[in-house]
Formats: C-alpha cells, sequence, structure tokens
C-alpha cells in the first residue's frame, strides 16, 4: 500500500500536497518527514489512518464502505452502486484523498490506505470475493475441477483458468438465476439468508455432506463455503447478485437539517460576559476553600457526594457547578493529591494560576475542559457519576464534546437550535464513528457543561465557544500535563478577553454596611469581598454584607484594621459606618488568646523539671514551666521524646487516656508528598511530572512547519538515491573514524531507517537524534533536546547508543 500511495504523491503538485499536510497534521508532527517515502509512512501508519476516520463526515464513510465491497471500484463505477450522479460522489471521494485516505491508480481505480481495509472486516456486510475461496489451500484441483462440471464448465486447463470461469458465471446475474432456478426446494430462502443476514453464519454441518439438502447443492455450485463444519459463508460476487438490480448501499451526501429558532446575539454576548467571569471567580474560591479544608476521597476513589455539597455551601457555588471545576481544575493539575494533608489541596501550579491575567486563566480552565475524559454532570441510571471517578467511557466523552461544539459552530450566524434530537442527528452525520447510544447519554451533560462556563447560551455558541470549537491544535487528552497549543491559541486569548471585558474592579460600599458590584466582579474583587463580608446574592449584580463574625474572620486571617480598610478604600469609597465596625471589631479582637502547645512534659519530682526547663540543649523545644510539675514545650511529642533521649533523660510517651504507650519504629514517608490525581482517584508522584515545577507553566513547544511550505521543499527533495544504503555504509565507515564497527551500523540505521539513538560528540555533548540524513561530512538528524533538525560531524561523534 506504502508503494501506490508513495507512487500517487510524486504525481501531486504543490497545492494538493500542502492540502493533504494541513489536513493530516499527524504527518508533518516532530520530526518532521523531509522525504515522500518517509511522509508515506507516516500517512500509512495504521492509528493515525484510525485517527482520521474518526473526524470525517459520514458520507465518507460510506463511499469508503461501498468501494471495499467492489472488486475494482472506479468514480464511475462507485457512482452506479451507490445509484448516485458523479457530482454527488466525486466531492468526497475527493475529501478521502485530501486526507490520504483513499487515492487513483492505474485505470482511475481507487486505492484505500490499509487501516481503511482493515476497519471493514465485511463492508456492507458481504463477504471476501470468490477468488479469495477459489484460491484457498483447503480448495483442491479435484475440488475445483467438480466445482467447474457443476456450473456446466468446462473442466481442463490449468487452475487460474478455471478459477477465472467460475468467477465469471458466478458474478453473472442471470446465469446466477438459472443455475437457482434447478436447486432443491429450501435453497432460495436459504441464500437469502446469507445474502442480507450474513455473510458468516452458523449452521449444521451435517446437512452439507448429506446428497439432496439445499446445504450441499450451495456447497456444491460454489454458492456457499465453509471454513469450518458448523460455519458457512457466502461469497461477496454471489451475495450482491442475489440482493438483486434493486440493491444500492446507504448513501446521504447532505446533511441533515438541524432544526433552529433565531436568537438575540447581542443577548448571548452578555451572557457570556456574565459565565465567563464567574467560572474564574468561583475556580479560585473553591480552590481557596480546599487550601483550608483538604478535600478527601473516597476509598472507591472520586469526592463523595457530602463533600461536594459542603464545598458548594462553603463557597456558595451551585452543586452542579461545583462537580464540574473540580473536576477542571484536577485536570488543569490546580488541584492535586496530597498525602501530609490527607486531601486534594491547591499544587504550586495554582500559585502561578492566580497571578496571571483573568484571560490567562480563563483559558487553562477551558482547554482542561476541552481534554477532560469525565463528566460528572453525566447520568447513568438516573444518578451522576462520582466526582474524579472514573468515568467507563473514557476519551470517547472528550470525543463527543469537540464533536457537539463542532456541529453547533456550524449553525449559521444569530440561531439557536431548537431540538435536542436533531442536534444529535447532525452531530451523528458528522462523527459517525460515534456510537449513537452513548452520544445520546452524554449529549446533555456535555450542552450543560458548555452553558455553565460560557460557551453556550439561549443554546447558542457564543463568541467563546466558537474560538474552541474552531481550534486546530491538538487537545490533548486528560494524562497531558499542559496543551499549551490550545491555551495559547490566538483566537481563543482573543474571546478570553472579550469575555472579561465587562468584569468590574470596583465595588459601591452603602451605609447599611453592603457592598453591590454592579456586573461580573474580578476573581481579585469577588475574594476580597468573600473574605470580609457575607455574600448575599449573585447574577447581573452582587451584593456582599459586612457583619461582625465577617470582619473577625478577616481579621483572623491576619488582617489589621488598618490594612483591611486600605485595601478596600482601594475599590470603593468606604462609608462611616464600615469603618466604625472595622476599628471596633478589632479592639475587641485578641481579648482572649489561645497558645498551641506541641505536647506537655510531667513529673512527680519538681526539681528535675527545672532542670529540663533550663537545659541549654533543650532550648530549641521552646520548653515552659507552667507550673511546678507541669511542663510545655512547642514541638510535637516524637521530637521532644527524641531531644529529652539525645541529652540523656530517660522519657515515655503517654497517650490520651494517661496510660503509657510504646510504639514500634516507622519508616518516614518521602517528603514533598504532593501528588497529581489519575482517574478513579489513583495518584502518582508530582516529581514523576517534572514540567510542572521545573518548566514555565505555558511553554511553547516548536510549531509544525507551514503545510504548503513544507509541501515544496518535500517534491523540491525529490527521490532518494537507490544506492543510499550503500553509499550509508560507505561515507559513515570513512568519516565516522572514532566509532567501534557495531556503533557505526548503528548510526547507519539513524539514517536508513530512522531509528533513534543517543551520541556523543568529543566535547561532551550528547544528543537524542534520529531521522538522520548524511551532508558531506555531517549528519543531518532530529534533535529532540533542540526540537529540530541539527548537523553533527560525524568525525566528531565518539559514541553511539541505542535510546529505547
Amino acid at each position: 500500500m506504502e508503494d501506490h500511495l508513495l507512487g500517487w504523491l510524486r504525481t501531486l503538485d504543490e497545492d494538493r500536497l500542502g492540502r493533504i499536510l494541513a489536513n493530516r497534521p499527524d504527518a508533518i508532527a516532530a520530526p518532521w518527514p523531509r522525504r515522500l517515502d518517509t511522509l508515506a509512512q507516516r500517512l500509512g501508519n495504521g492509528f493515525a489512518v484510525m485517527e482520521t476516520l474518526r473526524r470525517l463526515p459520514l458520507p465518507c464513510l460510506q463511499l469508503a464502505e461501498a468501494a471495499l465491497a467492489m472488486t475494482r471500484p472506479t468514480p464511475g463505477s462507485l457512482a452506479r452502486f451507490l445509484n448516485r450522479g458523479a457530482e454527488d460522489v466525486t466531492p468526497w471521494l475527493e475529501h478521502l484523498c485530501d486526507h490520504a485516505l483513499a487515492w487513483p491508480g492505474d485505470d482511475d481505480v481507487i486505492h484505500f490506505a490499509e487501516g481503511v481495509t482493515r476497519y471493514w472486516s465485511a463492508p456492507l456486510s458481504l463477504g471476501e470475493p470468490l477468488e479469495h475461496y477459489l484460491n484457498s489451500w483447503s480448495i483442491s484441483n479435484d475440488a475445483l475441477h467438480a466445482l467447474a462440471r457443476s456450473l456446466g464448465l468446462p473442466a481442463q486447463g490449468n487452475k487460474r483458468r478455471t478459477i477465472a470461469r467460475v468467477i465469471e458465471t458466478l458474478s453473472d446475474a442471470e446465469r446466477l438465476r438459472t443455475l437457482i432456478a434447478g436447486a432443491p426446494t429450501g435453497t432460495v430462502p436459504l441464500l437469502d439468508r446469507f445474502a442480507w443476514d450474513g455473510p458468516a453464519l452458523d449452521v449444521d454441518g451435517g446437512t452439507f455432506v448429506t446428497p439432496g439438502t439445499p446445504e450441499k447443492w450451495c456447497a456444491d455450485h460454489g454458492l456457499l463455503f465453509r471454513p469450518s463444519w458448523n460455519v458457512a459463508e457466502i461469497p461477496r460476487e454471489v451475495a450482491i447478485r442475489l440482493r438483486g438490480p434493486g440493491y444500492h448501499p446507504p448513501y446521504r451526501p447532505e446533511a441533515p437539517e438541524i432544526a433552529t429558532i433565531p436568537v438575540d446575539p447581542e443577548e448571548v454576548d452578555h451572557l457570556m460576559t456574565l459565565a465567563a467571569p464567574h467560572v474564574v471567580e468561583r475556580c479560585a474560591a473553591l480552590l481557596d476553600n480546599t487550601s483550608k479544608t483538604p478535600l478527601p476521597l473516597l476509598k472507591t476513589g472520586g469526592v463523595g457526594v457530602r463533600e461536594v455539597r459542603r464545598v458548594a455551601k462553603e463557597t456558595g457555588c451551585d452543586e452542579d457547578e461545583t462537580r464540574l471545576l473540580l473536576e477542571i481544575c484536577a485536570v488543569a493539575r490546580l488541584l492535586a493529591w496530597d498525602e501530609p494533608s490527607g486531601g486534594m489541596i491547591p499544587t504550586e501550579r495554582f500559585d502561578r494560576w492566580r497571578l496571571d491575567e483573568g484571560s490567562a486563566r480563563l483559558r487553562v480552565l477551558l482547554a482542561a475542559w476541552w481534554r477532560m475524559e469525565r463528566s460528572s454532570l453525566r447520568k447513568i441510571d438516573g444518578k451522576y457519576g462520582t466526582v474524579l471517578g472514573d468515568d467507563p467511557i473514557g476519551g470517547t466523552l472528550a470525543e463527543i464534546r469537540r464533536a457537539v461544539l463542532s456541529v453547533l459552530a456550524g449553525l449559521p450566524a444569530g440561531t439557536a437550535y431548537a431540538d435536542r434530537d436533531s442536534l444529535i442527528g447532525g452531530v451523528h452525520w458528522h462523527a459517525p464513528l460515534l456510537d449513537v447510544r452513548l452520544l445520546r447519554s452524554c449529549a446533555p451533560a456535555v450542552l450543560d457543561e458548555a452553558r455553565l462556563l460560557g460557551l453556550l447560551a439561549n443554546n447558542a455558541l457564543t463568541d467563546l465557544g466558537r474560538a474552541l470549537a474552531g481550534l486546530t491544535a491538538r487537545p490533548g487528552d486528560e494524562n497531558d500535563d499542559a496543551v499549551p497549543m490550545v491555551e495559547h491559541d490566538p483566537m481563543l486569548a482573543e474571546a478570553a478577553t472579550r469575555a472579561l471585558a465587562s468584569v468590574r474592579r470596583s465595588a459601591l460600599f452603602g451605609p447599611d454596611l453592603t457592598a453591590v458590584v454592579t456586573g461580573p466582579p474580578s476573581a481579585e474583587l469577588a475574594a476580597l469581598l468573600d473574605r470580609t463580608a457575607e455574600r448575599e446574592s449573585r447574577g447581573a449584580a452582587s451584593v456582599w454584607r459586612f457583619t461582625t463574625e465577617s470582619v473577625r474572620r478577616a481579621l483572623d486571617q491576619g488582617y489589621e484594621a488598618d490594612t483591611l480598610l486600605d485595601e478596600l478604600a482601594a475599590v470603593g469609597t468606604i462609608p462611616q459606618p464600615l469603618e466604625y465596625l472595622v476599628r471596633d471589631t478589632a479592639r475587641r479582637h485578641g481579648e482572649v488568646t489561645v497558645t498551641t502547645v506541641g505536647c506537655v512534659v510531667q513529673a512527680t519530682d519538681t526539681a528535675l523539671l527545672a532542670e529540663i526547663a533550663a537545659h541549654r540543649r533543650l532550648g530549641r523545644l521552646g520548653l515552659r514551666l507552667l507550673a511546678p510539675t507541669v511542663l510545655v514545650s512547642r514541638a510535637p511529642a516524637d521530637r521532644t521524646l527524641s531531644a529529652l533521649r539525645e541529652v540523656g533523660y530517660s522519657p515515655v510517651p503517654v497517650s490520651d487516656t494517661g496510660e503509657i504507650t510504646i510504639h514500634r519504629a516507622r519508616p518516614e514517608e518521602p517528603a514533598g508528598g504532593k501528588l497529581i490525581l489519575l482517574p478513579g482517584g489513583q495518584v502518582a508522584e508530582l516529581s514523576d511530572f517534572p514540567g510542572i515545577i521545573e518548566t514555565p507553566p505555558y511553554m511553547l513547544a516548536e510549531p509544525a512547519p507551514d503545510p504548503y511550505e513544507h509541501a515544496r521543499r518535500l517534491l523540491a527533495a525529490g527521490r532518494p538515491e537507490d544506492d543510499r544504503s550503500g553509499r550509508t555504509w560507505a561515507i559513515i565507515g570513512r568519516m565516522a573514524t572514532r566509532l567501534p564497527t557495531a556503533q557505526q551500523s548503528l548510526l547507519g540505521f539513524v539514517v536508513d531507517r530512522g531509528v533513534r539513538a543517543g551520541i556523543t560528540l568529543a566535547d561532551g555533548l550528547t544528543a537524542t537524534i534520529s531521522h538522520g540524513e548524511l551532508k558531506g561530512g555531517a549528519l543531518d538528524a532530529w534533535c529532540e533536546e533542540a526540537g529540530d533538525y541539527l548537523e553533527f560531524p560525524l568525525a566528531e561523534i565518539v559514541e553511539v547508543r541505542g535510546a529505547y
């Protein structure tokens, strides 16, 4: 298949090849190919072909399946088989060719990539061609001659000619009809069942060896073949002829109409500007809450309903909103498991996230939702799934999410979908490989999530939703640490900035101790007011009320009266009653003090305790004498015990009940216990993901080359030399003199087969390379550390090692 594809690629012009590269970003992903033969291998990769098939609409798949059911399909014969005009077939056939899944060969015969042919084991529920059965090793020459005589054909001649005669006879509708007319009673229903419900069916093997039965007659005349005793199959040509001249495969080149209603674009835009700031603000509030009270996980994985409701109540979020935002924060790596805390807490990435400008924060959340592989808003048997639990459909949910938004983005401007069933029908036409049952189950949850995130308003996609649906960058999956090409997409950045343009950074303080924000508050303003006042309402205008308890809460968090008043004054004019409230509460704050004590040390000997309190080497414990027989230490009990034993005392631990307890020593747990949450509540060490801490949070990868520019370079490179292999060994053997023979051979595989290897240069520089080419005395190869092709002098390479 690759040879046929390579031959076709060499006949293309720059524009056609550029279209293929634009439609197949996997083909020019790093390391991008520099020769057409390498490109053909990329385009024919089975996994890449399958991913490309998932993105194609229904007519492309129906065309491919119908063509695979034919012996030598051409555009004309395919159109006749489908009972359609060329104008209905040609555009979608060209679409397949523009994705390098199909291409024309000699005599306009259509060829398909191997991954496409493997997808349909029995296209149109038709079996293998007659040639497959007649050339099988299980068919002897005697059996083949007996079959020819049964069909009234000459039995003499070689096997090839006999097979051609049999195929010609059984492929002719009139001759097949005449043949069946003389068959035993029951033959027609038997063959009809195989033709429509086959190609392979379970049978009673004994009937195929019993004279006079329809099964034996069909087997003797080549109408049914048995690969095993209890299974029979009908050949493709026979089944098509039996279905009759009126049979045509299903083909729907036009997209189904989606019922729409007009909507006011200004109202849609206004609702987006209300929802988007709210998402950023609520995420910040939710993460602040988990920093104070870690979020525990169930033993079976995920967050329990009781904890979700607690967080929703304490942050003022809706319960559905809390479920969604918890999952988004976990996928965005803003929230992770912490072993010492025994729960989910904000990560270091959250500290960087909250310092970003609002647009960047919103894009991080949307990018996480775009690749999220679960939904706690999806109902199974009428019940919500577990928050942060493992969804059984996994990545399919993310595919459904992207398919739904893509179809909504295709609706005319100023319209919204009016009927969910027609919307689902349109989604299935554009993404036919999605399971319809799962699509119907997940679509309501996807639409609800989009509304909460400001991507959908009044059943119409907002500008923010259109920007997300139009992304061309690979979205990544749930386990990706970051998807910077999504987060930094220019269209998404512009839409996110516009969605947050109406946020308010100031408040109106009233003499009745209220603060009113006439519009969506910024995350910083909302966080300040949430710390110092009680929120009473939210919506187009949000209201907070200052009380003695709310001000005391702010003072408990470390505020002083002057600092608190200064921060409030920075966002509005403070009325006198509010100032009086703050200063009066601050005056009474601290009348009663509470001291934290690590442990208590007791002894009946007052002189011994006085000696311990005055010991110089125990000063780090912060010992204080509360009573003649009672000492308190600011260090915990285990550290205090260890310190006392180091200086020669013999203390013993005492439990809360007063009993002496001796515990076995336990190995210390590893430090840095922050972990990353995985599906199903599983966790992984944060150190396993060095990009989270050691690399900048939004480091951009080297972009792939422009498809049309790269097409020009590929065609200019021309054909590789036929003797390239021999030339490779000669040059490496002559120039790479510092390498032993085995390492020279490995370097040759880097050039001829594109394998991956590690090299070391004379100056100590190391690199991981692949896809090399020889240029004079240098090796031009892809360097993973540089993310580009670099030249390495062959004479300077001192070591080559395998990289796996």
